[in-house]
């Protein structure tokens, strides 16, 4: 039999563990440009381990930065927000117009076409969509490391590995996962229509980017 305090002790660290399993859970399952260049890299099945550790560990770091402090930080530095923007706006706007003219043109249109792209050029894409959009720091480091912060300091560590653990099950879900839906991409049309997707999502999301700053 536990004692009294181990229990409470265990009952505490699983309650905080499952705040951030939860909060991160609730953030991370939208459709953004982060997640659709996941997808895309599963369904072309290049670096797809590289590309899940890649986002796990940013989301971890992230997380852990906004709980230790960073977030109080950047709540004194709006302006920031705006440098982000115009950046994020910038680059989803690039990625967007890249996105049109592989539909155009047909390019990637088989599963094999995806390995001319190194492992480098994959990852910096991706810090690209990581780190240049406002969101992330919005959501991942203020958002989450405020409600972190609210745990006594012992307890923080288990919502950070809550929050981590998340993470993990979504990109790792998405980026294997997405080979299932190979078959309906062996035809050329549906590469076409995830393109067309692709596009509008990150045009859509680098106009929303400069509205609000505007606003």
């Amino acid at each position: 039999m536990f004692s009294p305090v181990i229990c409470e002790s265990m009952n505490s660290i699983i309650a905080t563990y499952s705040a951030g399993f939860a909060l991160c859970a609730a953030l991370i399952v939208v459709i953004g440009a982060q997640n659709l260049f996941v997808l895309r890299q599963g369904l072309l099945r290049t670096h797809v381990g590289a590309v899940a550790a890649f986002c796990i560990a940013a989301d971890a770091s992230l997380i852990a930065l906004g709980v230790s402090g960073v977030a109080a930080f950047l709540k004194t530095m709006p302006q920031l927000t705006n440098v982000l923007s115009l950046g994020g706006a910038a680059f989803l706007a690039w990625y967007a117009f890249q996105a049109f003219r592989r539909m155009r043109h047909g390019e990637a249109m088989a599963v094999e076409a995806g390995r001319t792209q190194s492992l480098g050029q994959v990852l910096t894409t991706l810090a690209g969509f990581t780190f240049l959009n406002p969101h992330v720091y919005l959501d991942t480091v203020l958002l989450m490391g405020t409600a972190g912060a609210t745990h006594p300091a012992p307890m923080r560590p288990f919502f950070i590995a809550g929050a981590a653990s998340a993470s993990a099950c979504w990109f790792l879900m998405l980026a294997y996962g997405a080979r299932l839906l190979t078959p309906i991409f062996a035809r050329p049309v549906s590469w076409r229509v995830l393109d067309a997707i692709v596009g509008v999502t990150m045009l859509a999301m680098a106009c929303m980017l400069v509205f609000n700053m505007a606003h």
